[in-house]
């Protein structure tokens, strides 16, 4: 796969650095224009404000200078503060939390990622999450791109699907949780090499594509 994705260098750190930014999400368990992906509590990947369904086969290229940890403070669906910052750098210090945050500061982590394959090509987004479930999502994924940045420099980006896991909770049923599954790698200008190429599916987007409320 070729000419996926480009990422611009400028001011970015030397790819030699990611692994032990990276590896620091192991133990730490937007701009404007970009749309909010998450999954939802019925195990669905949406996005943005009409919370559109992702396509099951869509990829997604990680930016691997984009991860970030911090801590965000939610009152009644609503972010009342948010103090994030590269994983490259220490937690930020807090604060007191604002008095109507429902559980104080939570840990927070995230990444962004841009769409390379079907109907959302081209769209980027930013992913975060305060949940166990969430954080361990990242954090594989992350210790998954230090693996691959020790061995090989020259291919840092990870393409993925976005997938999921469930466990049952005694109280709350089953639970859904983030999986980013890794397909290829590939260079920070979208190479990757020819003998490693992975054969990416492009599926055709149902009619009426759903919208989740």
């Amino acid at each position: 796969m070729s000419n996926l994705v480009t990422f611009s260098k400028a001011g970015l750190p030397a790819v030699s650095t990611l692994a032990s930014s990276l590896r620091a999400l192991q133990s730490d368990v937007g701009p404007a224009g970009v749309v909010i992906v998450k999954m939802d509590k019925t195990g669905h990947w949406v996005f943005g404000a009409d919370q559109t369904e992702v396509e099951d086969d869509s990829t997604w290229a990680v930016n691997p200078f984009s991860f970030v940890h911090g801590f965000i403070a939610w009152g009644d669906g609503e972010v009342l503060g948010e103090k994030m910052t590269s994983v490259s750098n220490p937690l930020p210090e807090l604060d007191e939390a604002p008095p109507q945050a429902k559980k104080g500061w939570e840990t927070q982590v995230g990444m962004s990622i841009k769409c390379v394959s079907g109907e959302d090509k081209g769209m980027e987004a930013r992913f975060t999450t305060t949940s166990v479930g969430g954080k361990r999502g990242v954090q594989t994924l992350a210790v998954a791109l230090a693996e691959q940045v020790e061995k090989d420099q020259t291919k840092p980006v990870a393409i993925v699907r976005l997938k999921k896991d469930h466990y049952a909770h005694k109280s709350y049923g089953k639970i859904y949780t983030p999986v980013f599954e890794i397909v290829e790698w590939v260079s920070m200008d979208g190479e990757a090499a020819a003998e490693e190429e992975i054969e990416v599916p492009t599926m055709a987007a149902p009619a009426g594509r759903r919208r989740r409320a």
